[in-house]
This record gives structure tokens, sequence and C-alpha cells, in this order.
């Protein structure tokens, strides 16, 4: 449904008209098609890409308008879900997502657990039983808040929470119980006030109006407009904003969050790939903060969990025509789709994928051959190691396929110094993977890091650059003032060569022999057709 560049999702509505994919964005054009054939999507409402740019031309006149326009929206989101934003008994939570109509995925803002206030723990306690849940909620909304509409730092936050964990002994956010996440929030909200001179808003509607400006507001932030510049993609396409209800994977239990994709991203084999944590939300999957995986542990608790996702990838191809990224919430047991889009894959992955798709009848051969215009296929390869005796500094998670090496760099500068000085592609080494890091991951031949996973954000744009990379290596500590990096009792310095294996999720010393492999079977078979 349409009115006035809003939509509407929901499973009850027809979904998305042809050519409303500019106005909508892709993740919400996609959400439409999703529910449309039946998928358990959320509902939601989207403020249009034409918002955006009025916002962007107009920002007072837009400021002024838009608590009127939530409003109005709310009314319908509300009586489809019975809850109700700021309802001191039952209340409406919900996300604030962002989605242009090409992806770029994790450049821009989201915002979840929007309408958690004071005068609405108690009631999200009545309707769910679940302390934890809420106060966890709560705790992860004032930072986010903080972090994402008014630019704080999250070192304040990151500290306060290491003091809570190691006064209560326990190692992650997920062990500490209700009680510690209820004190922690009070922490919180002292810290919001000292960082950003305001009291965190206890108006439930003032909230989700900060948050859409914020969303908004990153389609011009530094890691989009690179990005953009990277990838080529037009600075007036703009951003929709969409609203959604929230599903929790952190409300204990057999609840959790996934990110997924329909086919192997790195080598295109046609299998479930999926990264899975329990008690978490989305945020907690694809930041690059997480090392840890819950993957198979989810079959073990939840094992009709395996066919459901498996019929969901089916579904996914068969509607969009491609492999495909998807966003999943587990809550209670019951699965919940949240984005899916057209996955970002390594060029081997794209070749296998055109190819075998094809023959499973999915596309047309011609197709097949159109996606893979503008790759150089006699250039497609994949490095790996000639032997792989030698002892590795540390073992990681493979995120991506080949062979990297090159001096260590510590940050973008780094990595721009060597790349314009000495004509070296580094490899840049993180405590986390970041989006921010792109400007340097596109100046480097690979990236290693200390905790995170495969299907982070960061990682999914590593594998589109075609950059090796490996992430979650937690026997490695950096040392930043001393500009080292720590492998157990191995120091190396910034400048000393190191190689990444993303085939294995290994990292060597040293400038490793390498031999080069060719896609053969795949490229023999295009040539067959022409």
């Amino acid at each position: 449904m349409k009115h006035d560049d809003i939509f509407r999702i929901a499973p009850r509505l027809a979904g998305a008209a042809k050519g409303e994919l500019e106005a909508m964005g892709a993740k919400a054009f996609d959400l439409a098609r999703m529910a449309r054939i039946g998928l358990p999507v959320p509902p939601a409402f989207v403020l249009g890409t034409r918002h955006c740019s009025r916002w962007y031309r107009e920002p007072e006149r837009s400021k002024k308008g838009l608590p009127g326009l939530l409003e109005e929206q709310l009314r319908w989101l509300q009586s489809v879900t019975e809850l109700g934003l700021g309802d001191s008994r039952k209340p409406l939570l919900v996300s604030v997502r962002s989605g242009a109509p090409l992806s770029m995925p994790g450049m821009m803002d989201t915002l979840l657990n929007i309408g958690l206030c004071d005068a609405t723990v108690h009631g999200l306690l009545r309707i769910t039983g679940n302390p934890r849940l809420v106060w966890d909620s709560y705790c992860r909304l004032i930072r986010s808040f903080a972090e994402v509409v008014f630019g704080a730092g999250p070192q304040p936050f990151a500290v306060a929470l290491d003091a809570l964990l190691l006064r209560e002994r326990v190692d992650r956010f997920q062990e500490l119980d209700y009680l510690s996440l209820a004190e922690l929030s009070q922490i919180y909200i002292k810290i919001f006030m000292d960082l950003t001179g305001q009291p965190f808003p206890q108006n439930p509607l003032r909230q989700l109006e900060l948050a859409v400006q914020a969303v908004f507001n990153s389609w011009n932030s530094p890691r989009a407009v690179e990005y953009r510049r990277l990838h080529v993609i037009p600075d007036d396409l703009f951003t929709a904003a969409t609203i959604q209800r929230m599903v929790f994977g952190n409300a204990g239990g057999t609840c959790g969050a996934g990110v997924g994709f329909t086919r192997d991203p790195d080598s295109g084999e046609k299998r479930l790939y999926f990264d899975f944590l329990f008690n978490s939300q989305g945020e907690d999957v694809v930041s690059g903060r997480a090392t840890w995986s819950d993957t198979e542990r989810l079959f073990t608790a939840l094992p009709e969990s395996r066919p459901e996702l498996q019929a969901i990838c089916s579904a996914l191809e068969e509607e969009f025509r491609d492999a495909q990224e998807f966003e999943f919430t587990i809550q209670e047991g019951v699965l919940y789709l949240l984005q899916s889009r057209s996955a970002k894959r390594t060029p081997w992955a794209a070749l296998r994928i055109a190819v075998e798709q094809a023959g499973e009848g999915l596309i047309e051969r011609g197709e097949a051959l159109a996606r893979l215009d503008g790759l150089a296929l006699d250039q497609i390869l994949r490095r790996r190691l000639s032997l792989e005796e030698q002892q590795p500094l540390c073992q990681g998670q493979p995120a991506g396929i080949g062979v990297a090496f090159g001096p260590l760099v510590f940050d973008s500068d780094a990595a721009g110094r060597f790349a314009s000085e000495q004509g070296r592609a580094g490899v840049l080494v993180r405590e986390e993977m970041s989006t921010a890091d792109i400007a340097g991951l596109a100046l480097s031949a690979g990236m290693l890091t200390v905790r995170g996973n495969r299907t982070s954000h960061a990682a999914v744009v590593a594998r589109q650059l075609g950059k090796p990379c490996v992430c979650g290596c937690s026997g490695l500590r950096i040392d930043p003032a001393r500009r080292v990096a720590v492998f157990g009792e191995r120091t190396l310095a910034e400048g000393e060569t190191i190689t990444l294996d993303a085939n294995t999720g290994r990292v060597y010393a040293g400038a490793a022999e390498i031999v080069i492999d060719r896609p053969t079977q795949w490229l023999d078979e295009i040539g067959k057709w022409k």
C-alpha cells in the first residue's frame, strides 16, 4: 500500500508494486516481496527515499512535519500489532532501518528497541514476563542512541560494561543477569547525560523522530560517502527509513539472531552458510564485535530450524532468482525474516553461482552471462598456499577465499602511506571489523581482526572488494602505542610482512609461497554455451 511516498508492509497486504524500488529503497522493497509470498516478516511502514531527499533540501520544514507524519502511520502499525508506542501496559517497540535503492551493507545507521523508557519498561515486563530482555534492551537502546543519534564515542560505555563483567565474574554481556543489567541501565543513563549534555529522551515519539533523522543523516556519513565513491553509486539516490515492529532475539532460551547466505559467498557452493548467536540481537552478529558462533548449537536446541532455514533459502532464491544474504531473528522458537538482499560474493563464487543456477533452471543462460558482465573471466583465480607445514602465527575464521600478504598496517592512514610511498598494499590489522575502515580496506591486500565473524558487515564488504579476510583471531593482541601485533610469543612490528590464508583462516609470518587455482570446471561449462 502506498500513500504520499509512505508504504506499509504486512502479510495481508499485496506487497510492493513494480517500479517502486527507487521510492521504497531495496530493503523495504524486498521485505514487501517476502511478505507477499508468505514469509514471516514483522509489520512495518516505510518513509520513502523522497522523504530523505526533502530532509536535505528543506530540513526545517521536514523536521517540523515529521512528528505528525509518524503519528499518522503509527496508528496503523499500532492497530495491526495491538500495541502502542509509549503505552505503559502494552508498549510497542520498533526498529528504524536505513535502505537505499542500491545495497550499501553497514554503511548507514540502524536503531533498535525504540520506545523503551522508564514508563514502558514495566509494560514490556508485563507482556513478556522476561526481566532480562527488558533491561538488556534498555541498555542497548541507551548506548546506541548516544552513539548513533548524538555521535558519542563507545569507550565510556565499554569501560562501564567491562567493570561490571569483571565484578560479576562473567565474560560476555549475554551472561549478565537482569539485576546487573538494570543497574547497568542506570549507569548508562548517567554516561548518556555526561556525553551529550542532556537526559536520555523519555518520550518514545521523540525517540522515533530522532532515530529517523539519524538514519537520514547517515546517508552522508563519511563511510557511506566513501562506499558510494568506490562503487560509483550516485549521491542523489537517498535512503528510505523502515519502521518495523521489534522481534527479540535477546530474550534468552531459544531466542537469537543470525545472518545467512543461500549459497557460500566465498566458493559459490549451494549450502547453508550462516552465523547465529543465542540471546542476541542482529547488531551483535553484523557489528564485527562477536567472535563466537552458536550455529551448530542452534540445530541441537531447535532441530526444526535446519529444514526451516533450508526452505527459506529455496523460497528466497525462487522469488529473487539469485543468491541471497538474509538476516533473521528467532523469538521463542519462531523465526522472523528482517532482510534479504542480493549476496555480495567473490568473483569465483559469482561465476559458480551463475553457472549452477542456470543448470538448475532458476535463470536462463543469457541472464547468467549478463551477470558475469564486467568480470574478467580469464582473471578469476584462487590463491592457496603451496605448503601448510609452517607453524601459523594464529588461527581465525576464514571470511573469503585466497591468500594475501604484505606489511602489517594498523589503520587506514598507514595503509594509505604504504600504498603511496612504497607501492605496497598492506594487511590491515584491527581489533574488530568496522565499516568505518572501508577506505583502508580498499587500499589493503587483506584484513585480519581479533574479533568478528564471517557474516559481519565489514566481512561482507571485504568479500565484495575481493579482499581475503581472516577474523576472530583470538590469539592476536594489538599494542597500538608500540604499533606492534603480538601473536603468542611472537611480536611483529608495523611494516613486517605477514600472510593471510583466507581459505583456512591461518596467519603466517613472512610471504608464503602460493599456488594459483582457476575455476576450469565452470569456465568450461560457459564455453559450451557459446
